[in-house]
């Protein structure tokens, strides 16, 4: 069932908190020992026991009568568990370090206290990358979480446990953050939807820079689910039931390769095969593509800053205890100076303007998600794509980390699969604030091709 369903039979007293919660604990204790999505997990008994005191809230009275409209929460009853990025009281937040292992805050983040808000039952956190950094979820912590498709793939990243966990029901749904690509690459590498909503959207954490590439969304099942989801994390309700929209004459910009990246030919076969679905739809689909120059050296001008301003303390005391990928990447912020980022902010200000004038013409764009499909797992991340050498850990996820440069909203669904069955998305970004336009466009989308209703079937 989709997380919307299951939460109106828990208000309508059809289901209990508990058979959901059963139900959930079962999956995990059948898939979670080999995929490794959960981690810091709550006991099976204390799970029940929060579930069961859900039930006692919901209503004293007979069972399957209606809950007062209002008096619970949207989620209620739904197990949740957090990205290990996020803050959130009774569990650790290790973001994937050993010396953070023991860390417990004191205090919820934003997006955990809105979601506890609504309901939904803490029971674990979802594994990530060592400060969520790279698209690949490994840590020296709890290791590496594996591809339900193929347990020897990568899962993607950051939100890589949280995506596993949706896509084989060990969850509902997943909250997570996307800088480069955390939210919608690991939805695609695991046939499900994953969005990255406008700037602003969902709030940053109190004391956050006010420059960056960095936002909070969700992930699930369906498109219907993820506007539910944002709708929470959000504190909008305008986006928790997404009108119905038909797109005859809408002109899309198409551009797989965001004009040049190199592109496994897998991915492109599967792109390709999709135009159709948005001609069928009534689209007018276009070979064109915004100019992205720049945009990389701005990108990653103001995320190596950031990681620098955010991690470079730690460097002198636990050096040997980071990742060398990390450690490149916050010594690379070390000599970015105030005036490079207002240089690079300024120059940011130009390409969305020019993104902006091109989305006049062209209000959605369709483009891949991640450049190739899931990687063996082993490897820190790919080498190459397409007979093209990668030059460092972020190299591969170009075609993610532009769309973020752009600011505007972007959702990776599912869109086909490879000859060996990897799963491979299709990323619609539309004009920044025009989430609702998003969503529709990718639902109208789902419906018509049906490839995310195909679920994994791990080994256990």
């Amino acid at each position: 069932m989709s997380a919307r369903e299951l939460a109106r039979l828990i208000h309508a007293r059809r289901v209990s908190a508990r058979e959901v919660m059963t139900a959930h604990l079962e999956r995990i204790a059948r898939y979670n020992p080999t995929l490794n999505a959960i981690v810091a997990r709550l006991p099976d008994e204390r799970c029940l026991a929060l579930a069961d005191a859900a039930d006692n809230r919901a209503s004293p009275r007979s069972w399957g009568a209606q809950v007062e409209e209002g008096s619970l929460g949207a989620l209620h009853g739904l197990p949740v568990a957090f990205k290990d990025t996020e803050a959130a009281v009774g569990f650790p937040c290790t973001q994937g370090w050993p010396v953070f292992r023991d860390v417990m805050p004191t205090a919820d983040s934003v997006v955990v206290a809105r979601l506890r808000a609504a309901g939904a039952i803490p029971i674990g956190k979802s594994n990530v990358p060592e400060f969520a950094m790279g698209s690949h979820t490994f840590n020296d912590v709890y290791g590496t979480t594996r591809n339900p498709y193929d347990v020897t793939k990568t899962a993607g990243g950051s939100t890589g446990g949280g995506a596993v966990a949706v896509a084989t029901g060990m969850l509902p749904f997943a909250d997570g953050s996307d800088l480069g690509g955390s939210l919608r690459n690991p939805a695609n590498y695991n046939n499900i939807v994953g969005f990255r909503p406008s700037m602003g959207i969902v709030p940053p954490e109190p004391g956050s820079p006010s420059f960056g590439f960095s936002v909070r969304g969700p992930l699930a099942r369906d498109v219907d689910d993820v506007g539910w989801i944002l709708s929470v994390m959000a504190d909008t309700p305008a986006l928790a039931v997404i009108p119905e929209r038909r797109f005859a004459g809408v002109r899309i910009a198409w551009c797989p390769d965001l004009g040049g990246l190199p592109l496994d030919g897998q991915v492109r076969d599967v792109l390709e095969a999709q135009r159709v679905t948005f001609e069928g739809l009534g689209c007018v689909v276009e070979s064109a593509c915004p100019d992205f120059a720049g945009a990389e050296d701005i990108f990653l001008t103001i995320r190596r800053r950031r990681s620098w301003d955010t991690f470079g303390p730690l460097l002198a005391a636990h050096r040997q205890a980071i990742k060398p990928e990390a450690v490149a990447e916050i010594e690379s912020g070390a000599g970015i100076t105030d005036g490079d980022v207002a240089a690079a902010i300024a120059a940011h200000e130009v390409f969305r303007t020019r993104v902006q004038q091109f989305q006049a013409g062209y209000p959605f764009l369709a483009c891949a998600v991640s450049q190739l499909p899931p990687f063996d797992a082993a490897l820190r991340w790919p080498g190459e794509i397409a007979g093209v050498a990668m030059d460092s850990y972020i190299s591969w996820m170009k075609s993610a980390y532009l769309i973020s440069a752009t600011h505007c909203p972007a959702i990776s669904v599912p869109a086909g699969f490879t000859p060996g069955g990897l799963p491979v998305g299709i990323q619609l970004v539309g004009r920044s604030g025009d989430d609702i336009g998003v969503l529709q466009l990718a639902r109208e989308f789902e419906r018509a091709t049906g490839v995310g209703r195909r679920r994994p079937s791990p080994p256990v």
